[in-house]
């Protein structure tokens, strides 16, 4: 399978990158912007799998005037794409009357506008049966439990979900389905920033087994799907 993951240099996303490189049959790309954190990664893909096929991208999803380039890029290692898991996010944790005007554009930015134009920018080379899953939060859903300081990233998160739903609408004659996976708290590095002292129900590894194999069969059963991925209950 061909197969597109952002935010891959750390956390779920580079541990969904050594997830699927074990796997012969899959090409992936893997972009994010830390260079060091994807010369590490590709060194760990090499020594789980030392013929595993992955291009790694620096690139910004919010630098939309570079869009042309990276799809040149992404064509030089493959044409067509399978799968695409938007995981690339950005969270900031602080209460809502200290939120600055730039705090809310980065985590918007980053967390739908970016996902949203490079979804638009991949979809031309989806192939039919192709499979796009976004990753959202619990925080994303309406009536699961809320944690303050989180008004601009859950909010963001929310947007996801409604955009996995109406994107999966458009795409039905394509047959290309979208699903969301609304993920509990995940020990990872941008988790522990945000909540010091507090630990993830899961690890990185454990979620990411989760989200490879969803991606990888889970549009035989769901399409336009907001999905909770929690052991707390909401």
């Amino acid at each position: 399978m061909n197969i597109i993951i952002t935010g891959a240099s750390k956390g779920i996303g580079a541990e969904l990158v050594k997830t699927l490189c074990k796997h012969k049959g899959n090409q992936i790309i893997a972009l994010a912007r830390s260079v060091d954190g994807l010369r590490r990664l590709t060194a760990e893909c090499q020594k789980i799998n030392p013929s595993c096929k992955i291009m790694t991208l620096e690139f910004d999803l919010v630098q939309f005037d570079f869009y042309p380039f990276i799809l040149q890029k992404i064509d030089t290692f493959f044409h067509r794409c399978d799968i695409l898991v938007n995981n690339a996010g950005k969270l900031i944790n602080r209460s809502f009357d200290k939120i600055e005007p730039q705090d809310f554009d980065d985590i918007y930015n980053v967390n739908i506008k970016g996902l949203f134009f490079f979804t638009q920018l991949i979809l031309p080379m989806m192939n039919k049966g192709g499979h796009i899953v976004n990753i959202s939060s619990m925080g994303g859903i309406q009536g699961s439990k809320k944690f303050p300081g989180l008004s601009a990233y859950s909010s963001s998160k929310g947007a996801v979900s409604i955009f996995t739903e109406s994107l999966a609408e458009e795409l039905k004659e394509s047959e290309i389905s979208v699903n969301c996976l609304a993920l509990g708290g995940v020990h990872t590095e941008m988790f522990e920033r945000a909540f010091p002292g507090m630990k993830g129900l899961q690890s990185p590894p454990q979620m990411a087994q989760f989200i490879a194999d969803f991606a990888v069969t889970g549009n035989r059963f769901f399409n336009g799907k907001v999905i909770p991925v929690s052991m707390a209950v909401p």
